[in-house]
């Protein structure tokens, strides 16, 4: 039976977004939440740029000690030979990085108007499969193929671009809603033509610029379903991404759990306990507050004031609440967040604070106790924040990998 599964860009599309940042160390907190969630996979960034591969060889080695469950690590490239041939030469190793997506344009709009004559369809075909070769021959164990503003492609060199893909060694055709405008029951339908057309899956990757990212998520993976195929869902934590963002994926994971009519099985382990301290932690890194009204984790997702639905929630909050709050765990009480008087640790902290915050968290430090310090230090520099008691436990139980983040910085 064909099941959906997640694949998270946070880490590549939503920082993409204007005015938005992580460190590299915050990259990684978002890997490590979406690992405790139970997400199939994260796309990581940009591994053939130099100021990624340090982090890219950090997420490696936390993955293969175990950080991140069973979270599988992708990364993106331009469909160019030379963009695969550098990530594989940066991540090389054991093991290397063993997932990728590759991109390109495919519509008539950015042929003629943002390529401007350097591609045509027949050049975009040629380079992406000799990227798609490329990854393949370099050891990669999955390799999605995007199609960049593919919701403005016609269906028929949608399908031929996705063939020739497949016959080059790709597992997956990703359609990029690029500008936003697709709508559900339009991509439901395309999706499973596709699908069926190509027999792979067709990856949603959907903007919100008409509020629909989510809706439309939902029903390009049924659509999959429909053609018996597996769904990939692209999402970003709280809905971050370029202009209006991406679809959040909170909700997509409840609309698929709770929404009437819809009969699909998600196919990733998910652990919502920790959907409440991802998405807080998310606003808290990023400087973004929570809409009062966010799916689940906002300041309202469980208030009730009018009488009518006061009233029924006392009596039975089912009368007015679609899911359990408790599903998402608990709220997040941080060290760094108590009131009055409290001991931190950080940038400029000396050793007695940081065994203070530290035991008072609970946290067992090993023979690498000297290492934890400097790495508290340097990722508070790094995020110029308090850092969270997640954080610190992290920190706290990979050392050695998280110290791969700072190459030459520490003794």
């Amino acid at each position: 039976m064909p099941r959906i599964h997640f694949l998270d860009v946070t880490n590549r599309d939503g920082l993409q977004t204007a005015r938005t940042g992580l460190s590299k160390f915050g990259k990684t907190m978002v890997n490590f939440y979406l690992g405790k969630l139970g997400v199939a996979q994260s796309e990581i960034g940009f591994p053939f740029l130099f100021h990624e591969v340090p982090y890219v060889r950090a997420q490696l080695a936390l993955a293969g000690s175990g950080a991140f469950g069973g979270l599988r690590l992708s990364g993106w490239c331009r469909a160019v030979s030379s963009d695969v041939e550098e990530a594989l030469s940066a991540t090389k190793g054991s093991p290397g990085l063993q997932h990728y997506n590759l991109s390109v344009s495919t519509s008539d709009q950015m042929i003629e108007h943002n390529f401007r004559g350097r591609l045509d369809r027949e050049t975009i075909i040629k380079e992406m499969t000799q990227a798609v070769r490329t990854a393949k021959a370099g050891g990669a164990q999955t390799v999605g193929v995007n199609a960049e503003d593919g919701s403005r492609t016609d269906d028929g060199f949608l399908v031929e671009f996705a063939l020739a893909a497949k016959d080059a060694g790709a597992d997956r055709l990703r359609y990029c809603d690029t500008i936003g405008g697709d709508t559900p029951l339009h991509i439901r339908e395309r999706f499973a033509k596709l699908a069926d057309a190509v027999g792979m899956p067709v990856e949603t990757h959907c903007h919100n610029d008409l509020g629909l990212a989510v809706a439309n998520s939902v029903s390009g993976a049924l659509g999959d379903l429909d053609a018996g195929e597996d769904a990939w869902i692209n999402t970003c934590v709280n809905g971050i991404g370029e202009r209006a963002g991406n679809a959040d994926l909170l909700s997509c994971i409840l609309a698929l759990r709770h929404g009437f009519g819809i009969s699909a099985e998600i196919g990733d382990d998910l652990d919502l306990s920790w959907a409440r301290r991802f998405a807080l932690w998310a606003s808290y890194a990023l400087g973004q507050p929570l809409p009062y009204n966010q799916v689940g984790v906002g300041h309202n997702a469980f208030a009730h004031e009018s009488g009518i639905h006061a009233d029924g929630a006392l009596k039975d909050h089912r009368n007015y609440e679609l899911y359990d709050d408790d599903t998402l765990g608990p709220f997040p009480e941080d060290w760094h967040a108590r009131q009055g008087r409290v001991v931190m640790t950080g940038e400029y902290g000396g050793k007695a604070g940081f065994r203070h915050v530290v035991d008072g968290l609970g946290v067992e430090l090993s023979a690498d106790e000297d290492l934890v310090f400097q790495l508290v230090q340097l990722c508070n520099a790094a995020t110029g924040r308090p850092l969270t008691d997640d954080e610190l436990r992290l920190i706290a139980a990979y050392p050695r990998e998280l110290a791969l983040l700072y190459p030459g910085a520490l003794g």
